[in-house]
């Protein structure tokens, strides 16, 4: 048996996958037909222009429901090791909002493009990473109460790093953009694609995008940190039968019967 093929591994090495594979693709594919500069464009930029705006849209939303599968194994996960432990219990609910949030972040950014409407774009991003970075905080924190009965500390110690990380990318990404966008370079940058090194402002372009890519990598690492965890969860369905047929009829209510459906592991 593959390591994919235990538990429920597979669904956030998926999330990884998918989602590294929505920005390298529609990044090719911006490239190849000379839409964006070669050099570290924004992702949302790879995104703007048809027909890669239409890949990195559904790759995205794909990518969105993904993650809110992941997280809401990971919440069903925490609450069954932890059924007793208020505090645990309330970080973790918390938790799984802040990841919805962030996956329906994911989503705005897929369907509103940075050069159409870009403060839905932005409220997007900030949504995705900054409350997904917080969202990376409280796991983290469980992470640490839950050692080492349930975690060792070497898991603690990965996710803390990543999240350090991203946390890092976060500032870095916001000092820069707000220097290139304070005016001081000229304005409607946000229309920008095309760079010349030799223009003002490109040194603080490459910095904003630079951060932006270990950004997005940095909190898709964190997820490949749930791999081994899921490796531990297997997927069942129950399934209550009423009767033995699919038709309203006095008949079809005489039996009570429940069947168990085993999914197995994925």
């Amino acid at each position: 048996m593959w390591w994919f093929q235990q538990g429920l591994s597979v669904l956030p090495a998926a999330l990884v996958v998918w989602s590294a594979a929505s920005f390298v693709f529609s990044y090719i594919t911006a490239i190849v037909l000379h839409h964006v500069d070669p050099l570290l464009p924004y992702i949302s930029d790879t995104g703007t222009i048809p027909p890669e705006r239409c890949l990195f849209g559904i790759m995205l939303n794909i990518s969105a429901f993904l993650g809110m599968a992941t997280m809401y194994v990971r919440y069903k996960q925490v609450y069954a090791l932890n059924p007793e432990k208020s505090k645990i219990i309330k970080l973790n609910k918390i938790g799984l909002t802040l990841g919805l949030m962030s996956c329906f972040g994911l989503c705005i950014i897929a369907n509103f493009q940075k050069c159409i409407l870009y403060y839905v774009h932005v409220l997007g991003a900030c949504l995705t990473f900054g409350v997904g970075a917080i969202y990376m905080l409280v796991q983290t924190v469980l992470s640490y109460l839950m050692q080492p009965e349930v975690h060792s500390k070497d898991i603690f110690w990965i996710r803390l790093t990543v999240l350090l990380w991203c946390c890092s990318s976060i500032v870095s990404m916001f000092v820069s953009s707000v220097v290139l966008y304070s005016g001081l370079y000229g304005t409607n940058l946000v229309q920008k694609l095309h760079w010349d090194p030799q223009e003002e402002g490109y040194t603080a372009h490459i910095i904003s995008t630079v951060s932006e890519w270990s950004l997005a990598f940095s909190f898709l690492s964190f997820f490949l940190t749930y791999i081994r965890d899921f490796q531990k969860i297997s997927l069942r369905a129950v399934v209550s039968l009423h009767g033995q047929t699919l038709y309203n009829t006095p008949q079809s209510f005489g039996t009570d019967e429940q069947t168990l459906l085993v999914a197995g592991s994925i």
